[in-house]
């Protein structure tokens, strides 16, 4: 079994091998102690720092330097636009009223579909498209490394 204990933002040397790459969902990225099957089909555990919030593109290393990079799985998100920005400011707004994971881009937003939400974005105009896409949220103004 392969156990991951660090995460490395960035490499230190480009030349590194990198075992294989593991796409993991939002929300699993949120996990510091967990299990997966690895692409190999080798067991591999997380524990990491409780607290610790992946980044599509991060690292994770073994004990023996052993390294895989962790990117964004595709997931069902809903990804909300606007013709004007100060609309999007506003549901920006208020879905943080409501405390929703939410990953902010200057021209959308995503989050994980939610009929109630969906039902009062679509009264203030903006346009609303269900997709399948990685989903990187914000991970809070209290978090750090």
């Amino acid at each position: 079994m392969l156990i991951f204990t660090r995460r490395l933002s960035s490499l230190a040397s480009p030349t590194e091998e990198i075992l294989f790459t593991l796409h993991l969902t939002a929300e699993e990225r949120t996990r510091s102690r967990y299990c997966f099957q690895s692409p190999t089909y080798q067991p591999l555990s997380l524990q990491l720092p409780r607290g610790t919030i992946l980044q599509d593109g991060d690292f994770l290393q073994t004990e023996s330097a052993e390294l895989i990079q962790i990117k964004a799985k595709p997931e069902p998100v809903i990804t909300i636009t606007a013709g004007d920005p100060l609309l999007l400011l506003k549901a920006a707004y208020h879905l943080g009223n409501r405390h929703v994971t939410l990953e902010i881009h200057p021209h959308y937003l995503r989050l994980t579909p939610e009929p109630i939400l969906e039902t009062m974005l679509e009264k203030f105009g903006v346009t609303i498209s269900r997709e399948i896409a990685p989903f990187s949220p914000e991970v809070g103004a209290y978090h750090h490394d």
